[in-house]
């Protein structure tokens, strides 16, 4: 068995190159993935298999079947601790704290059982194993985009989820951490080659390079999976104001699996939760929202016991609601013993409803109206072949104003002296993008 080409340098920056609307260019820009962390773990390494014998031209030829990959495995492990700890190869001293294995084009490495593109970077931390996929960013989005939607939804929902799936990883480069992403929901999940579908692959190839931008920067393209009717600002969720992750109305995110829900919470669960959030008033008499968001979230709850009031506000306020089970703080309280929350949507509700995007497909609009209407002030933008920054971290080049989808026209009774198209519509050059 021959040794990998492992090296023990840091892995290098690739030029960061992209493409914009429909200029289908990959980008060379590498982003390194938090895969797996343990005591130890195994990385198998394809060898080159010796070339297969050249079949001669038949009239109706068939596709033929790739033989299987061949693996060399080698466990990886941690000798000795803090800063003399050093990573053994099959229970050999490697010498070194970092091994590094670099991506070359169609390389594929298998972590814990799981196969990847790209390469792998090896580090010691406290005293275990950090795996790291060191992978281009348009292959690592074929096993993103597919673990975060289905891949049987339209086109330009799958384009969408690839744009601020891509955005959303650019943001995140930096040279000066281990790493700029992880594999779990904790950022995007991330599963490797085993998820990857042929209508992902279309919509990532079809936005090569294409990322939401604001002031000249990568986005933070949030989501989740329904808005409820109302997107959430960033400041109500997680008290932090960002311009473009505002709360509005969201008619196009209908008909999801939890559009409406129901969940019963007994008192002594709510009175649990309730003291995580420093409430302190002796037995639990009510709870009670007193305030809401401008999107409908509870913005305080007032607690009242038999020893006194107390108020949680902010973005607690939401904490509360999805510490008590909820999948969405868009919810309503009542009663006590059980306490009734009754809601709408799933997920925190910043950003691009993911079945929102899936109802303005399903209306004939493009990803570019989805990226639109749920971050709305952002532009078009693209990864740039100047490369990095001085920074370290991705340039963005190209911009172009985002388009917004016409919203649906409400009902009023017919005396309303209201002109309706005329308090809503839209510029016509936004709609015709």
């Amino acid at each position: 068995m021959s040794a990998p080409r492992f090296s023990s340098r840091l892995p290098s920056y690739a030029l960061v190159l992209g493409g914009l609307l429909c200029i289908p260019v990959a980008s060379a820009l590498n982003v390194r993935v938090l895969v797996l962390a343990a005591p130890s773990l195994t990385v198998r390494v394809p060898v080159a298999a010796a070339p297969a014998p050249v079949a001669p031209l038949t009239v109706n030829p068939g596709v033929p079947t790739p033989a299987p990959l061949q693996f060399d495995a080698w466990r990886v492990g941690v000798k000795g601790s803090g800063a003399g700890a050093r990573l053994t190869l099959n229970g050999q001293d490697s010498g070194n704290a970092t091994l590094y294995l670099p991506p070359t084009p169609g390389s594929v490495v298998e972590i814990g059982g799981k196969a990847y593109r790209g390469g792998v970077f090896l580090r010691t931390e406290r005293g275990g194993v950090q795996a790291i996929n060191v992978v281009n960013v348009e292959d690592y989005l074929r096993g993103v985009v597919p673990s975060e939607m289905p891949s049987s939804w339209p086109a330009a929902a799958l384009a969408a989820q690839a744009v601020i799936a891509r955005t959303y990883v650019a943001a995140r480069v930096n040279p000066a951490l281990p790493f700029d992403t992880c594999a779990t929901e904790s950022c995007q999940v991330y599963t490797g080659i085993a998820s990857e579908k042929p209508a992902t692959d279309a919509a990532i190839t079809a936005t090569a390079g294409q990322v939401v931008a604001y002031a000249a920067k990568a986005a933070s393209t949030y989501f989740s999976s329904d808005s409820g009717g109302f997107t959430a600002s960033s400041a109500e969720v997680w008290g932090k104001d960002v311009p473009y992750l505002t709360a509005k109305a969201d008619p196009f995110s209908a008909g999801g699996p939890r559009a409406r829900w129901r969940l019963e919470v007994p008192l002594s669960k709510v009175q649990e939760v309730a003291g995580r959030y420093g409430v302190r008033v002796g037995t639990l008499q009510t709870v009670t929202v007193t305030s809401l968001s401008a999107s409908g979230r509870p913005q305080d709850i007032t607690f009242s016991g038999a020893s006194g009031v107390a108020r949680v506000s902010g973005a607690d306020a939401g904490g509360f609601v999805r510490s008590l089970g909820a999948v969405s703080s868009r919810a309503t309280l009542s009663g006590l013993n059980p306490l009734i929350v009754e809601g709408a949507g799933a997920g925190h509700g910043v950003g691009l409803s993911q079945y929102g995007a899936l109802g303005l497909a399903r209306q004939g609009y493009d990803h570019l109206h989805v990226l639109g209407f749920y971050y709305p002030g952002t532009s078009l933008s693209a990864l740039a072949d100047a490369g990095r920054g001085e920074t370290g971290r991705p340039v963005l080049a190209l911009q172009r104003a985002l388009p917004q989808p016409v919203l649906p026209q409400p009902t009023l009774p017919p005396s309303a002296p209201v002109n309706v198209f005329a308090a809503h519509s839209l510029p016509s050059s936004w709609v015709s993008q």
